[in-house]
């Protein structure tokens, strides 16, 4: 649950609606999980309020990303081989660097 604003720091936060959002695991296992939204009173900006294993602007776990950011997962990997694809991780690997 979210109880600060990120943008005003302001306290005066509320949950405003679920969203949908898709989020892929290992195995190629894809859901729809949902997503709490929050406003806030002062500021007016809307927030997400996401799981710890998920990073903003990202679909895939926290783990697939760090495991192609440190080396483990490749496109070479068994059971990762359909996804994400290799633009994808090269992506991932420059903005780590």
């Amino acid at each position: 649950m979210l109880t600060k604003c990120p943008t005003c720091k302001s306290s005066n936060v509320k949950k405003y609606d679920v969203t949908k959002r898709l989020y892929k695991t290992k195995g190629g296992t894809k859901k729809w999980i949902d997503v709490a939204r929050y406003k806030c009173k002062d500021c007016g900006s809307i927030h997400r309020d996401l799981p710890d294993n998920i990073s903003p602007f990202k679909h895939y776990d926290n783990d697939i990303i760090k495991g192609v950011v440190e080396g483990f997962i490749s496109s070479e990997t068994l059971g990762y081989e359909d996804y994400p694809c290799e633009m994808t991780m090269k992506r991932w690997r420059e903005k780590d660097l």
